[in-house]
């Protein structure tokens, strides 16, 4: 296939941007990721360049050199929130710190551009940002306002200069909560003079010959966990290569879900045989993670385990020269700070330092590692991997050694100031939020944030007002709702991440799993994690809590909360207070941003 010149999306280190091309290819579009150093000449051979996000402005030298260079090329430029920003101070506009927005906003046009060609007046799109446009210089028109439910209208949330063939976006219209954002790429492609070049016949055929070239005849060692990326990791490899140069690992962490690694085994000795080698370390790893309460630390030491644990059986198998291969996909490397200007959201364990030195040895094989999850999909079932497979709810790398959360008795200290400002917020009659004493992991502006849960009790809140607070309360980047008992107080527990509070975890993720599918529920969210807190509700000293975190999302980059039926959580909630040491559920009805799917 003769691919024609493409879309440039310039990373400037927002979470999104391999995102933005992934979109365009999606519309059919060739598009390219690039740094902003890279050689002009080379981001000139394209039709068009987005700017993408950054975590902040301080991602370039003062000047902003780097971008400005790219805004002097006579091409068609859209930017998308920091980059939005960059193109209106280039052209003499302002930019101030403040205002910020997280989550869903309404989009009204207020102008006619072509950008905006089929897409009604108002919309709903996705904000992250903590900066904002407050005016535009000579020849640019401000063409849209965002608004957040009844909060304040933000001015210049889309900006057009049609002469220059500039264009500016607050929002992220490459994230699928931006309802009409595909139709906007798909208009700015137009204007570009893109032509419709990539498809999902294109990508086969290139990773098949990408491995064969990167494996240069060695032999290649995967690690496989059992979930999508694996499995589609594991078929690229038997495609491409000879079969006896393929050998792959299954690491029993005692981490996984009940029953999990014995059904893994089963499967990948029935397609590979004896080249499928499996290790049982899961006493090394509730041993190595004794005492230790930090999420960035506990995925450090799983990852770097993991690693160990199959060196020693390379060794093992006279295969110490083979190459590691890993099933990493985009997400898993931007939110770990794996490119240049991405800040880190939480390490993966497939990004730990051993890896990344690894890596520069040239000694890793990551196939799939540009791709999200819906590609990946969209590649297994070209490589004709049964519906089981692909479909399958995503499981994270370390298990659930990252949903039990771990404490050593500590109170936060802040606990206390963000209790006084979520009280004197004011909330509906019958509601009670209480600010719940640990801390979970979150993104706010591309940055990574380490804040409080706040605990509604009550009537179930409503939506707009849950996405109000979760924008405007300090210190807080998640809210669950109580589906348990009242409770006079919550007392933190301490606690490591043990076998026995695995096994309640696999319990209660259990019932779970099969209240979705006795349900006919299971296509109605993208994942379904049960996070274990060391929080008791009740007078128990060694009490838990149970949290339900469902979501809908296509990427991961992004998630909603879905809406499940009363009678799921009439079944699932009384089985679960049933286990033994639990004290309550709660429902997390936090959005990503600014709640991580996870909460470590």
């Amino acid at each position: 296939m003769t691919l024609h010149r493409p879309i440039t999306v310039i990373d400037l280190g927002g979470q999104y941007a391999h995102l933005i091309a992934s979109k365009f290819r999606g519309l059919g579009y060739h598009a390219v990721i690039a740094d902003p150093e890279a050689p002009l000449e080379e981001i000139a051979k394209s039709c068009g360049v987005v700017l993408s996000g950054s975590p902040s402005l301080s991602a370039y030298d003062e000047d902003g050199s780097a971008v400005r260079r790219i805004l002097d090329l006579p091409l068609p430029i859209l930017g998308f929130c920091f980059g939005h920003q960059e193109i209106a101070k280039h052209y003499g506009g302002t930019v101030i710190h403040g205002q910020p927005e997280y989550g869903p906003s309404t989009l009204t046009i207020t102008r006619e551009s072509p950008i905006f060609r089929g897409v009604p007046e108002k919309s709903v799109v996705f904000m992250s940002h903590g900066d904002t446009v407050t005016a535009v210089g000579p020849g640019f028109h401000e063409i849209g306002t965002s608004a957040a439910g009844d909060g304040p209208v933000h001015r210049f949330a889309a900006l057009a200069d049609e002469e220059r063939r500039r264009w500016g976006f607050q929002y992220h219209p490459e994230v699928d909560d931006s309802v009409y954002g595909h139709v906007m790429l798909g208009n700015f492609a137009e204007l570009c003079g893109c032509e419709k070049t990539w498809d999902a016949a294109h990508l086969l055929p290139e990773k098949l010959e990408a491995i064969r070239r990167d494996a240069a005849g060695r032999d290649v060692f995967l690690l496989v966990s059992g979930g999508v990326d694996s499995s589609v990791v594991a078929e690229l490899l038997l495609q491409a290569l000879p079969p006896e140069r393929v050998h792959m690992l299954h690491v029993d962490t005692g981490f996984m879900r009940d029953q999990e690694s014995a059904e893994v085994r089963r499967l990948f000795e029935d397609r590979v045989g004896e080249r499928f080698h499996f290790v049982d370390a899961s006493a090394r790893f509730f041993e190595a993670l004794a005492g230790v309460v930090a999420p960035e630390e506990k995925r450090r030491i799983i990852g770097e385990l993991f690693i160990t644990v199959c060196e020693e059986e390379m060794s093992r198998l006279s295969l110490s020269d083979a190459l590691l291969a890993q099933g990493t996909i985009y997400p898993d490397t931007i939110e770990s700070g794996g490119t240049r200007r991405a800040h880190v959201i939480k390490t993966h364990h497939n990004r730990v330092p051993l890896i990344e030195e690894m890596i520069r040895a040239g000694r890793v094989l990551e196939p799939i590692a540009d791709l999200y999850k819906k590609e990946v999909r969209d590649l297994g079932r070209a490589l004709g991997l049964p519906a089981a497979w692909i479909d399958r709810h995503p499981f994270p790398g370390p298990g659930l050694a990252v949903r039990v959360l771990n404490a050593d008795g500590r109170v936060p200290e802040e606990l206390g100031s963000v209790q006084a400002g979520v009280d004197a917020a004011g909330w509906p009659a019958g509601v009670t939020a209480t600010v719940l004493p640990l801390r979970s992991v979150g993104v706010k502006a591309d940055l990574r944030s380490y804040e409080l849960p706040l605990c509604l009790s009550g009537p179930r809140p409503d939506e707009d007002l849950v996405a109000a607070r979760l924008k405007t309360l300090t210190g807080i980047n998640r809210i669950v709702w109580n589906l348990g008992p009242a409770f006079d107080r919550v007392t933190v527990v301490p606690g490591d991440c043990t076998p026995e509070r695995v096994r309640t975890l696999q319990a209660a993720d259990a019932l779970v799993t099969a209240a979705l599918r006795g349900q006919g529920l299971m296509d109605a969210v993208w994942q379904f994690p049960v996070v274990l807190l060391p929080l008791s509700f009740s007078d128990d000293p060694a009490g838990c809590a149970v949290v339900l975190r469902p979501v809908s999302s296509e990427r991961g980059m992004t998630a909603r909360v879905p809406g499940l039926p009363q009678a799921f959580f009439d079944q699932v909630v009384p089985r679960i207070l049933a286990l033994a040491g639990v004290t309550t559920v709660l429902l997390d009805l936090s959005t990503k941003p600014p709640g991580t799917i996870e909460w470590e």
